[in-house]
């Protein structure tokens, strides 16, 4: 943006709707356009790498395939946070969001135009373009409600809404589009739907006012370590398009999950020993430890969503449905569908146990994530079981599945992101913030890897596959109700 048109912009205007302010609804177009175009796009990611190169995918064996869908789900958080720390040192985060909406709309363009090695340099486009826009606009919420309050709850909720509205017709209309018109077409509207939602942003903004603007002064950096960055990817991506680096994927994958590990646990180990906390602040740093590994587990699980479920939904699912046969990736449309349906009922729920003092503790509410995730896979366990008998299941045995799933997220996934901003030393509130989107990069690359120990020439592998993940989240939740006395007394008066 040129400083005339930055100058243009005036402070926050009272404009409101429905008593919330108007910038929220472009925030809500935004975030639900570009998760229209994430989750779009996550719904065809793997059957479009496994799909044969005749019928127009690029043949890859379901390891890979399955390593670079981990590896592409956790970038997209990892690089959070540098697109953070991009927006409050060099952009600010208007800036940041359209900058990460430019990168989405031309990763996507490359999926849709490039050969096999300009689609994976696409993929991390893409990653870099989520990790700026993502995180910011988060932040742009919380800049139209300085007072904070329930009315900032309530902003919160409705930008919530416009992440599953987005996610849910995405993963409709663009498995219908690349059945219809192919493979590649599939990338067509996850490219336009982002570009709609940058123009809508650049159209609207300025009921944002001056919120995220700029970084103040003192905290600008250089772009040095930026520059260094993209020169280090690019170079790489290079020498690979050269053919002068081979890239194994599953290896990659092996690589990433360690270094994301080391983040994570390095981060928590520092914040103990080495960080100067106070004890009550230490005691806590144990339940943040407690909550990372849950919330890892959690999302491994989870995201077999479209990584192993979405195989077993085009291989071994019965998608006829009163005689019209749906594309497989119609299903990932289940979960956001039942988000938007059952959160409203968690929260009353929530409140109304509150209110009778039956409201379970955060670490118990983590359990039952755990416990529900687990359930899912012992739905799948036994269609498996169906599967290795030479039938075809029905698409019912997968939306037990995501039911079963959305439950535990509902369980887990806000009561994570409010207890880590509670259990946070104030002075590191920010990067415990980034600590739990560690957990889900972390989580999401394990399902990528999680998912290529599937073998499809030994189909036996699947129920072996299921069962373990299924063992995973019953044992881990069961260790988690265990411990909650302990960890209660941890969080030493945060409730």
């Amino acid at each position: 943006m040129s400083p005339a048109a930055d100058a243009a912009l005036v402070p926050l205007p009272a404009r409101t709707i429905l008593g919330q302010p108007f910038g929220i609804v472009t925030l809500f177009l935004t975030e639900m356009w570009e998760r229209f175009t994430y989750y779009g796009m996550r719904s065809i990611l793997i059957l479009f790498m496994t799909a044969a190169l005749a019928t127009g995918g690029l043949g890859i064996a379901d390891s890979a395939a399955s390593a670079v869908y981990g590896l592409y789900l956790g970038s997209t958080y990892l690089f959070g946070l540098g697109g953070g720390w991009i927006a409050d040192r060099l952009l600010g985060a208007q800036r940041a969001v359209v900058a990460g909406g430019i990168l989405i709309t031309g990763g996507n363009a490359l999926l849709f135009l490039g050969d096999a090695g300009v689609f994976f340099i696409g993929l991390l486009v893409i990653a870099f373009g989520v990790g700026l826009l993502k995180p910011n606009a988060s932040a742009l919420v919380a800049d139209l409600y300085p007072e904070g309050g329930s009315r900032r709850d309530a902003g919160f909720s409705i930008f919530y809404t416009g992440i599953n509205a987005g996610a849910f017709l995405g993963s409709v209309l663009i498995p219908l589009f690349a059945h219809r018109f192919g493979w590649r077409s599939g990338f067509v509207l996850p490219t336009l739907g982002m570009a709609f939602g940058v123009v809508q942003f650049l159209k609207t903004r300025g009921q944002l006012g001056n919120n995220g603007l700029t970084p103040p002064p003192e905290r600008r950096a250089s772009w040095v370590p930026v520059i260094a960055l993209v020169a280090a990817f690019a170079g790489t991506a290079v020498l690979a398009l050269s053919g002068t680096v081979h890239i194994d994927p599953a290896r990659v994958a092996g690589y990433a999950t360690s270094t994301y590990a080391l983040l994570g646990f390095g981060f928590l180990a520092y914040l103990i020993f080495f960080a100067g906390l106070t004890p009550v602040e230490r005691s806590r740093a144990y339940v943040m430890l407690a909550f990372f590994v849950a919330s890892v587990m959690f999302w491994a699980g989870y995201e077999q969503q479209g990584a192993s479920f979405n195989l077993f939904a085009q291989r071994y699912t019965d998608l006829t449905v009163l005689g019209w046969t749906m594309p497989a990736g119609i299903l990932q449309a289940v979960s956001p569908l039942l988000v938007i349906l059952l959160a409203p009922t968690f929260a009353w729920v929530w409140v109304a146990l509150g209110r009778r003092g039956l409201d379970p503790p955060a670490p118990a509410k983590f359990a039952l994530g755990l416990i529900f995730m687990g359930s899912g896979f012992l739905v799948m366990y036994f269609a498996a079981r169906h599967v290795l008998a030479g039938e075809q299941v029905a698409p019912t045995w997968l939306v037990c599945t995501y039911l079963l799933h959305t439950l535990g997220e509902l369980c887990l996934y806000p009561v994570g992101l409010s207890y880590m901003s509670k259990l946070a030393p104030p002075r590191f509130a920010g990067q415990v913030m980034g600590l739990w989107f560690v957990s889900l990069a972390l989580g999401d690359n394990l399902a990528g890897q999680l998912s290529g120990q599937y073998d499809s020439n030994h189909l036996e592998s699947l129920p072996g596959l299921f069962s373990q993940v299924f063992w995973y989240g019953l044992l881990g939740g069961a260790l988690m109700l265990l411990l909650t006395p302990w960890i209660r007394r941890r969080m030493a008066g945060v409730t």
